[in-house]
């Protein structure tokens, strides 16, 4: 039965379309609802409402799950809608009516908060570490190969002198701006909404809600009970912009590796077992992994796009439109992690040819050099410029 059913069968129609996929999406939920729920029944066993006894067995119980869940074998149906009714179900079937109080000063609303933002606070961190490894990767390239000289381009045409160290140190730079979001993101992520239950507290109970956020490892609660519903879609619109971030840095450095790695440039060679080959053309060596991390930012902008549509005008309070920000909250997210570590990847096999570089080294990149020169024996930049300009 389901946590809100009153006896009235629902039409089977009307209940997978409002079901969905969230049954399927929810296995990643597990771990951390169970540790939410483990949290609050410790704290209604504090305020009275659980025995000792009770408290074991749910703890027991929890464990259990955690472990069914570890190894496979944890099963959310179509008709449980969702792990937190899944999970509330295996209680009740095990522990009878002990395991029906583990619902007490909670909503579903805020069991579902709970859980996305433990994930959340996990993904964060994932995320970042991938940012650095990605950052580590280049910072070894640059340490080989750092004042080998290459071609500047702007308008992708040649334009003045730089170096390897120069070109990848900048998307090391470009990572570390991407991960000047995360405080503020993760500062929004870092409070406990549960105890808000449905957007507007528990009546009666003196519930004690910093005990839950300080066993979860939240820094402070949601004061404001609707504003628990209200940051819904919102934690995960700043998410997901983090994930483009990320990706868009991918995006543009996987452009450059595709680029110079061709043999009209030649300035690095991509190892063979990262590249594929074509149906018809033996020759062929192609750079499919930096196409694919390419394409996947728009993919990413793509996810972003439908949370921030889906939350758009919706009025205050909990509405049934947010359960579909879950899907494009964890593709965004997927794609991301996947992505960084595959550049952190590609970026440790690249090859530079020292020789290439310095063959591209042409005359017209020391322009603005020699125009310099001029202006340094006392003749105005601009008849500089020109004079320059007529001699090239």
């Amino acid at each position: 039965m389901k946590l809100w059913q009153k006896g009235i069968d629902v039409d089977k129609q009307v209940e997978d379309y409002t079901v969905g996929k969230d049954h399927l999406l929810d296995q990643r939920l597990v771990p951390y609802d169970c540790r939410a729920s483990i949290a609050h029944a410790r704290m209604l066993a504090k305020i009275g409402i659980l025995s000792k006894k009770e408290l074991h067995d749910l703890e027991v119980g929890l464990t259990g799950i955690l472990s069914l869940h570890g190894q496979g074998d944890f099963t959310i149906t179509k008709e449980d809608e969702d792990c937190h009714t899944a999970i509330e179900r295996h209680l009740t079937d095990s522990y009878g009516e002990t395991g029906k109080k583990i619902h007490t000063a909670r909503s579903r609303n805020d069991q579902v908060l709970i859980a996305i933002r433990l994930y959340e606070k996990d993904a964060l961190d994932t995320i970042s570490s991938r940012m650095t490894s990605l950052q580590e990767a280049l910072a070894k390239l640059v340490a080989a190969y750092g004042n080998t000289p290459i071609p500047g381009y702007t308008h992708m045409q040649k334009a003045m002198p730089t170096t390897i160290g120069c070109w990848l140190g900048s998307y090391i730079l470009s990572l570390e701006d991407t991960k000047g979001l995360l405080p503020g993101i993760f500062s929004m992520v870092d409070q406990s909404p549960l105890g808000t239950a449905a957007g507007f507290g528990v009546p009666i109970l003196k519930i004690d809600r910093e005990m839950t956020a300080k066993e979860l490892g939240f820094s402070r609660v949601q004061e404001n009970p609707m504003h628990a519903q209200l940051s819904r879609g919102k934690t995960e619109g700043a998410i997901t912009h983090l994930c483009s971030q990320a990706s868009l840095d991918c995006n543009r450095l996987a452009t450059d590796l595709i680029l110079f790695s061709t043999p009209e440039f030649g300035y690095l060679r991509l190892p063979e077992k990262f590249c594929t080959g074509s149906s018809i053309m033996p020759q062929k060596k192609n750079p499919d992994v930096l196409e694919l991390a390419r394409a996947n930012y728009h993919v990413v902008l793509g996810e972003q796009a439908k949370i921030q549509g889906i939350i758009g005008n919706l009025m205050s309070g909990y509405n049934r439109d947010l359960q579909l920000t879950k899907e494009p909250l964890f593709n965004a997210i997927d794609m991301t992690l996947s992505t960084l570590s595959i550049m952190s990847l590609v970026v440790s096999g690249l090859v530079i040819d020292h020789e290439a570089c310095k063959k591209a080294m042409t005359k017209e990149l020391y322009a603005t050099e020699e125009a310099y020169k001029l202006v340094k024996k006392g003749m105005p930049f601009r008849e500089a410029y020109r004079e320059i300009a007529r001699r090239m």
